[in-house]
């Protein structure tokens, strides 16, 4: 149904204000009473396919990528399409309007997206007064600098968000990979992301004593575009800074072999979707195999179909994330990933 009458509706807005479309008319059909018939559509509740990573239980591996619900509008609604966890953010300190519109492409040719959002968001205190009420689903909290920010001062922008979700989120992922805020990447060199994630522990380990609860899991997204040595040097910072996880990847911007129009395949941003489906489980198989898996590996990037998903966990990942297969191919896809996992492991 929806690849055949829904996607093709959406398709005929342009993709951002089909994106809002889209939350609106999620956000409308749960208040109606829709969020049992979504469930008994998409979800598979199945003991099987919990995991525990991180010291997490999750309810099944397959996760909604950051991006999707940037300002934690509907993440309770995203956990009846079937989501075992939903990673909400980008956040920023201060509410942002990113880029300039348009600065979101559908590359139907190559099932692929561009975009140039530049963390768009409301702000993290915005978010977390719709993250006080009571959670059905694990919440990871995405959390970046503003754009405003010089990289020397980033840091605090880094603590100000984990400050303020520690209470609300499941876990965390920081974000210096996203290729829209000019000079973000730049904190991927060794030495300052090194410093970042240190600070980012103590902080962790700080607010975890002073309340007497667990420290929360920290977990690094990483870009498709690291050589082999940045890929080393990344497997090296998480021993030395010892943080809990990676999540590869991010978009990408490379633009090798693409089909789509020129004009549109040379947008600028970061492109996901299928054309980075094979650098992505690259990425997870080096991680995996050069660290003898020292750390879990969140695996996002080109999943269009169950097989792209075991592709990833055979390749290393624990867990997965979708976005823009979520996009091309409906809800349906999880319900097709959680039973081939099902049937793989019977």
């Amino acid at each position: 149904m929806y690849k055949y009458l829904i996607r093709p509706l959406l398709f005929l807005l342009d993709a951002e204000t089909a994106h809002h479309f889209s939350f609106f008319s999620i956000r409308i059909l749960s208040k109606l009473g829709f969020a049992s018939i979504f469930r008994s559509l998409y979800l598979v509740d199945d003991k099987k396919l919990e995991r525990e990573v991180f010291g997490i239980k999750f309810k099944n591996p397959v996760g909604l990528a950051a991006g999707f619900d940037k300002d934690a509008k509907l993440f309770n609604e995203f956990s009846d399409f079937g989501f075992g966890f939903v990673e909400i953010g980008t956040l920023t300190p201060k509410g942002q309007p990113g880029n300039p519109k348009p600065r979101l492409f559908r590359l139907r040719d190559d099932q692929g997206i561009i975009n140039r959002m530049g963390f768009n968001n409301g702000g993290v205190f915005d978010a977390v007064e719709r993250l006080k009420k009571e959670h059905r689903v694990i919440v990871g909290g995405n959390i970046g600098k503003n754009k405003i920010t010089a990289n020397e001062d980033a840091v605090k922008d880094y603590l100000i968000c984990f400050d303020a979700l520690f209470e609300h989120v499941d876990y965390f992922v920081v974000n210096v990979s996203s290729p829209n805020t000019p000079g973000l990447r730049e904190l991927q060199d060794k030495k300052p992301l090194t410093e970042l994630l240190k600070q980012l522990k103590r902080e962790n380990s700080k607010i975890a004593k002073a309340n007497n609860v667990k420290e929360k899991p920290i977990l690094l997204k990483i870009a498709p575009d690291l050589t082999e040595s940045q890929l080393l040097d990344i497997i090296d910072i998480v021993a030395n800074t010892k943080i809990e996880g990676i999540i590869a990847t991010n978009t990408t911007i490379n633009r090798k072999g693409l089909k789509s129009h020129l004009t549109l395949a040379e947008e600028k941003g970061g492109l996901s979707g299928k054309p980075l489906k094979n650098r992505s489980t690259e990425v997870i198989r080096f991680l995996a195999e050069k660290s003898n898996k020292a750390f879990p590996i969140i695996g996002v990037g080109g999943i269009h179909s169950a097989e792209d998903a075991l592709e990833k966990l055979e390749a290393g990942a624990d867990l997965v994330q979708l976005y823009t297969g979520f996009v091309y191919e409906g809800p349906g896809l999880l319900k097709k990933i959680n039973k081939a996992i099902l049937e793989r492991e019977q």
